[in-house]
């Protein structure tokens, strides 16, 4: 398949000429192996076991081909990012090694590669990498704190998001149609399930089933500050006694090391200028069509409001969460690309939410809301102006996603955004 290039190549662009070792992490299927490749010289594949070992019985071969040298799936020889890491104490030349990765290794390397390995974080493919609809609003525009002019105007409707939402972010899946793709997303759910949380996570699965149900729980906790109190009743059913937290805490634990779910934590402003902050992070899977999968609903469910039979409560709808979900995977890249962070807030109680914070390095951020229709009004913006109030010019600025046609600012000026029309 042809490549499409994603937003990381710009940071690989930047970063690889000056920087002896980088490590792109993320899921299995996002595209790291893709990526890295076409920059590479040569290639060790540690997940091809004859590969493997023989690596492990001359790890010197590990550092001696081509350079630039991918170390592809390195976790499977943990060792190999100390030897990595040695070679760049050695000759601290930039461009030398890429690593990818799709777990994190239950036996950590002895040392971090704080200083020698840089780590960047592959996702699924935004809606600007999968070509839906021309960017006109720039994230990084946004953090620059300029409030610069909001406009342009999209063909990109409800249904399309929802299409996109079940398609899929991961490159190989991206030319199937309906029943293929659902095989694909099934056989990965499958592979997660009986495999993967095993064999890469290094944990071992006494009771697939279990697991099965405790992720479609946390897939249905999507864009929820659900306790894992909840997630583990939603999972546990009508099925009588609750599992121990010591045994469905290591599933989230060993997916989050897999890079498959990735909750967003609360945000933590400094100095802290508003009280009785809420701690709990937002649950989100790492690609919003593994979630819908999951549940079992299709565009018909979703856009009708049947919606999934777990029971966690939500503000809104399914779709709602979903939609949230996919706008945060696109928040999230252009953030890494701006060398942002990604958080949200909520205060206890539940009184003042916001979707998404994006924080400068300077504890600066821009506000997003994200609202599954197509026109605004003064009560979604409600929270946008409450937080203006509390932080003054240390809010950048404030800006609501939509299913809209058009972008603009608002006369109060918070700047509405269709998510088709957000980019880098």
């Amino acid at each position: 398949m042809t490549y499409t290039r994603r937003v990381v190549d710009g940071e690989l662009d930047e970063l690889l000429p000056g920087i002896a070792a980088i490590a792109i992490q993320g899921a299995k299927a996002v595209g790291k192996t893709a990526t890295a490749a076409r920059r590479a010289a040569s290639v060790v594949r540690l997940d091809d076991p004859a590969q493997r070992e023989v690596m492990i019985a001359d790890p010197g071969r590990l550092t001696s081909g081509a350079r630039p040298i991918l170390l592809d799936e390195w976790q499977r020889f943990p060792a190999s990012w100390d030897y990595v890491r040695r070679a760049v104490d050695a000759d601290p030349a930039g461009g030398q090694f890429l690593l990818t990765g799709s777990a994190a290794p239950a036996d950590a390397p002895t040392h971090s590669g704080a200083g020698r390995i840089v780590t960047l974080r592959l996702r699924p493919m935004t809606l600007f990498e999968r070509g839906v609809g021309v960017p006109t609003v720039s994230l990084a525009g946004l953090l620059a704190g300029e409030r610069p002019p909001i406009a342009g105007e999209t063909a990109v409707r409800l249904e399309r998001y929802v299409a996109e939402i079940l398609s899929s972010g991961f490159p190989g899946l991206r030319h199937l149609h309906e029943r293929q793709l659902r095989a694909q997303l099934d056989g990965y759910i499958d592979r997660i399930v009986e495999h993967d949380v095993a064999d890469l996570g290094g944990y071992p699965v006494r009771n697939p089933a279990a697991l099965r149900r405790w992720l479609t729980a946390y897939a249905a906790a999507t864009s929820t500050t659900a306790t894992q109190e909840t997630i583990r009743d939603a999972a546990t059913g009508d099925r009588g006694e609750k599992p121990a937290r010591t045994t469905v805490q290591p599933y989230h634990d060993v997916l989050h090391r897999m890079w498959l779910v990735e909750p967003v934590p609360a945000w933590s402003p400094s100095p802290n200028r508003i009280s009785r902050l809420s701690g709990p992070p937002k649950h989100h899977v790492v690609d919003p069509a593994l979630a819908a999968r999951l549940l079992g609903v299709g565009a018909g469910a979703l856009l009708d409001g049947t919606g999934a039979r777990l029971a966690i409560p939500r503000a809104g709808t399914l779709l709602g969460s979903l939609f949230e979900s996919l706008v945060t995977l696109d928040v999230r890249v252009y953030a890494q690309a701006a060398e942002a962070s990604v958080s949200h807030l909520r205060t206890a109680g539940g009184a003042q939410e916001v979707d998404l914070i994006v924080a400068r390095a300077d504890g600066r951020v821009v506000a997003i809301e994200v609202k599954l229709a197509a026109v605004v009004n003064d009560h979604d913006v409600r929270h946008l102006q409450w937080l203006r109030d509390r932080i003054g010019d240390d809010l950048l600025d404030a800006v609501v996603i939509t299913t809209g046609e058009a972008a603009y600012r608002r006369a109060d000026g918070i700047a509405v955004v269709p998510a088709a029309l957000l980019g880098p």
